[in-house]
């Protein structure tokens, strides 16, 4: 029977404890949201909701085309100049998710007879950009400096490091500084994932690059997710101008896809100029983690130490993970449940993200609803 190994795959999932389900939310939900991307608690900020709306009133409700036919506004332009000044980059490419930018950025910088070395803790995007690429892939040691060296050590001709800036499952942040010397001594490109970063840390929210001395320099290209921080959806490229133009003429994910839509592109760029005017929201976000951190860790739960603004709970199995985030919904408190694949070392958790517009008392009653809903 046609398809009749996918029957197979869901018995064993079911089996495993690691069924995914979609759960649509409502337009205002009762619960307390540790769940969401939603950094600096902007998605639903006047200003961000109006620049969508001004957005589509004014371009219309898709933008049309791709990008180099139709699908390229004056207000993605805008975007682009502003996103680029505010994280130090020389120029900026905007593309239709997160995903999108990482897979355009690989795939374009790594062509055949290359070496991309990638952290083994580096997203599900990276991974495919790397699968996706022409080059061939050495994956490495979790956030190892010296693993980066002997990798880059075996190979003599062009080579790229491909790393998070901040890693999405336990919220660590990677030793940018000391992989980018590494990088420099033999004469590799880097390509950093500030998903999680952009927004939250570096001064004002400019991103991890930036707090590492890195942005703008010219060995250096960053993507970025306007879907996190900035409230929005989307994502983009950051680095030197050439760079941009090269994916501009190279990149698959963006030549052949449609543009952003005008509305995502106006929120984003609300967000944008709300969060240059408003930089303590990014000192907030990383304060609520850290607070977080240490009232469940009081409490006497394994929690790992934040480096931005995720926070992740050990949980005993997969199932006993999805049991718990259950439990803390039924009590009113909605949290991410990480499990295998998604983990790289097979350790399921809880996974919280902490918000800028959290009061003491909802941090509060987050960690109650954990510590008493815990397996």
């Amino acid at each position: 029977m046609a398809f009749g190994w996918i029957d197979e795959q869901a018995d064993a999932r079911r089996r495993a404890g690691l069924v995914r389900t979609l759960r649509p939310r409502p337009a205002d939900s009762p619960l307390l949201d540790l769940a969401s991307n939603d950094y600096l608690g902007l998605a639903r900020h006047p200003e961000v909701t109006e620049g969508a709306a001004a957005a589509a009133r004014t371009w219309g409700g898709g933008a049309t085309g791709s990008r180099l036919v139709t699908g390229t506004t004056a207000l993605h332009r805008e975007l682009e100049d502003e996103l680029a000044r505010f994280c130090g980059f020389e120029a900026a490419l905007v593309l239709s998710s997160g995903y999108a930018a990482n897979l355009a950025a690989v795939t374009a910088l790594a062509p055949h007879g290359s070496l991309i070395v990638s952290d083994t803790g580096n997203h599900a995007s990276l991974i495919d950009g790397c699968r996706l690429a022409r080059a061939g892939t050495q994956v490495v040691a979790h956030a190892d400096p010296d693993a980066v060296r002997k990798a880059l050590g075996t190979h003599g001709g062009q080579a790229v490091l491909v790393s998070d800036t901040v890693f999405s499952v336990d919220g660590d942040a990677a030793p940018l500084a000391r992989h980018a010397e590494v990088c420099r001594e033999h004469g590799a490109g880097l390509v950093l994932d500030d998903a999680h970063g952009l927004g939250v840390l570096g001064d004002g929210g400019r991103g991890a690059p930036h707090a590492a001395g890195l942005a703008g320099a010219d060995d250096v290209v960053v993507t970025v997710t306007l879907s996190k921080s900035l409230g929005s959806q989307g994502g983009a490229v950051l680095g030197p101008a050439r760079v941009i133009d090269h994916l501009v003429n190279t990149a698959r994910t963006f030549i052949f896809d449609t543009g952003l839509a005008p509305a995502a592109a106006g929120a984003a760029l609300a967000a944008l100029r709300l969060l240059r005017r408003e930089p303590e929201r990014a000192a907030r976000a990383r304060a609520v983690a850290a607070e977080l951190h240490a009232r469940l860790s009081g409490a006497g739960l394994r929690a790992v130490r934040p480096d931005a603004a995720v926070v992740s709970v050990c949980a005993p199995s997969p199932e006993q993970a999805v049991r718990w985030a259950a439990d803390c919904r039924a009590a009113g408190l909605a949290v991410g449940c990480f499990r295998p694949p998604s983990v790289p070392d097979g350790i399921s958790r809880l996974r919280l993200t902490a918000r800028a517009d959290l009061s003491g008392a909802q941090i509060e009653r987050a960690v109650r609803v954990i510590g008493e809903t815990r397996p």
